[in-house]
């Protein structure tokens, strides 16, 4: 098992230097001088020079990718072209937004697609079965910045209830004032994703129910409740485990859209802000950011597995045939 995390360890730092290389060129390649960020209209060309040589885009290309991949090793992202400010500062800011959004959204969707995925899957022949299928197919194909703006006009607008969008000026030094700004994002990711996990989770939960392992429990006595919860649980988490940890990527990606909706100062603005202000280290900063998060996500979720399933780890170890 320690040489499978050691190699499976060796990869991931090998995928974030495949992905520093497709960001700098990605970078480079968009029109337009970085060094064009920091000047005035109207510079001369001493200025741009000078901007130039701050920014190092006067450098050879090789120079700049060597200089650019030192940095990350450092994890020096540079300084903001707007603010001033260190690049990781800022990043660990918004993080303190699209972090808890993020994962308390998540965990919300998980709350509610495991019961009812598994009833889904379990009570399928029934009225409730089906209508849980048909709600959850309705949900995956419903925009979430519009189940967003349906919660907005009911809970906030229509009921008042909580805030349409915004995010305390002081932040987490009041814990009360972020969980209340926070409710309406939080329930819009967790409505949206728990509406695609659920078809997962009863797709899971019907392999188990067909399986041979489970009709040998019930052969040798158990009631369906012990046999489901003693065999078929464990084995049914090895495929959701992998699924849960795309969807939890997913969410940390695609919160850009919610926050945008509420107005949250998260990563996603950021990067949308950075973009518009051709703010060139916090766009690489913060696409730098959000593949490493991705990237350990999936490893968390690949050692989960094998934590799970014994079968993985022997394969992983090469013991089984």
């Amino acid at each position: 098992m320690l040489a499978y995390v050691l190699r499976r360890l060796a990869i991931l730092i090998l995928s974030l230097l495949i992905a520093a290389v497709v960001l700098f060129v990605l970078l480079r390649l968009l029109p337009g001088d970085p060094a064009n960020a920091l000047l005035s209209v109207g510079a001369d060309q001493q200025q741009i020079e000078a901007a130039r040589e701050q920014v190092g885009s006067n450098l050879p290309l090789w120079e700049q990718f060597l200089r650019f991949v030192g940095s990350l090793a450092r994890f020096d992202l540079g300084t903001s072209f707007v603010s001033g400010k260190p690049v990781i500062e800022e990043i660990a800011a918004r993080l303190t937004v699209t972090v808890p959004l993020a994962l308390v959204g998540f965990g919300l969707a998980v709350m509610i697609a495991v019961p009812l995925g598994i009833v889904s899957a379990v009570k399928a022949n029934r009225w409730y079965g089906a209508a849980i299928s048909t709600v959850s197919q309705l949900g995956i194909a419903i925009p979430v910045f519009w189940v967003g703006i349906l919660l907005v006009t009911v809970f906030a607008v229509n009921l008042r209830l909580f805030p349409s969008g915004g995010y305390p000026r002081r932040g987490w030094q009041n814990e009360g004032q972020v969980l209340y700004a926070l409710a309406l994002p939080v329930l819009t990711i967790g409505l949206v994703m728990a509406a695609s996990l659920i078809r997962y989770i009863r797709s899971a939960t019907q392999d188990v129910l067909g399986s041979d392992y489970l009709r040998t429990a019930r052969a040798l006595g158990a009631s369906f409740s012990q046999a489901l919860i003693r065999h078929g649980i464990r084995n049914g988490a090895v495929p959701i485990v992998s699924i849960l940890g795309i969807e939890l990527a997913t969410t940390l990606l695609g919160a850009v859209v919610v926050e945008r909706v509420f107005a949250l100062p998260g990563l996603g603005s950021m990067l949308l802000l950075a973009i518009e202000q051709r703010d060139y280290p916090n766009v690489q900063g913060v696409l730098f950011i959000s593949t490493l998060l991705v990237l350990l996500i999936g490893f968390a979720a690949d050692l989960l597995q094998r934590l799970i399933d014994p079968r993985l780890r022997e394969r992983a170890t090469g013991a089984a045939p």
